[in-house]
């Protein structure tokens, strides 16, 4: 039996470095992981990190030497789950209003698998009435949220807008996806 195939979507926050952990996390679980990381993402984590750690290559472009064949819907086809940890107020606002512009946005408008979103953005961004209605549009669709907590941000607020702790995030994707049984019962022996 194959492991459940989560892509995991990383956007440009400076939660972006969290996704090396949240990866490891995951495959701990016993689920396999093809990252898809926007442009500004890589300004906050080399790729070839979360290569190294899903052990698969990791996606941007659209087109290009990394590509053959059509990317954002052999993703979207293969994910049980699309998670996207950190999405920034920018990925969230593309999805809400159907965009895609991005191999990101083009495999989350193309997948019928269920989609996980932990946000991550300044309290200001978050609690703007365009981005309230962009969560609410995306709940109403079938989307599911994980977070933002309350924490310390890179604006230098406490405040809202926190990326979700890596723990809460892979509970939330396994009680979407459940791991497969002999690494659920491996995980909790390493508890």
């Amino acid at each position: 039996m194959s492991a459940a195939e989560i892509v995991l979507g990383v956007t440009g926050s400076i939660g972006a470095y969290k996704a090396a952990d949240l990866v490891r996390r995951l495959k701990e679980r016993g689920y396999a992981v093809t990252c898809v990381m926007t442009r500004e993402a890589a300004e906050f984590l080399a790729p070839l990190t979360l290569q190294a750690l899903s052990e698969r290559p990791v996606y941007s472009e659209l087109f290009g030497a990394e590509v053959s064949g059509v990317i954002h819907t052999t993703l979207a086809d293969r994910a049980a789950l699309l998670l996207i940890a950190p999405a920034t107020a920018n990925l969230i606002a593309k999805l809400s209003l159907g965009l895609a512009d991005d191999l990101l946005s083009c495999v989350a408008l193309a997948t019928t698998a269920p989609i996980l979103i932990a946000p991550a953005m300044n309290v200001h961004m978050y609690r703007h009435p365009a981005t309230e209605e962009h969560l609410q549009r995306l709940k109403r669709r079938g989307v599911r949220f994980v977070g933002p907590d309350t924490g310390s941000l890179a604006c230098g607020y406490d405040a809202m807008g926190h990326l979700a702790e890596v723990d809460d995030i892979v509970e939330a994707a396994a009680r979407i996806v459940k791991p497969p049984a002999a690494a659920q019962s491996k995980a909790a022996r390493k508890r």
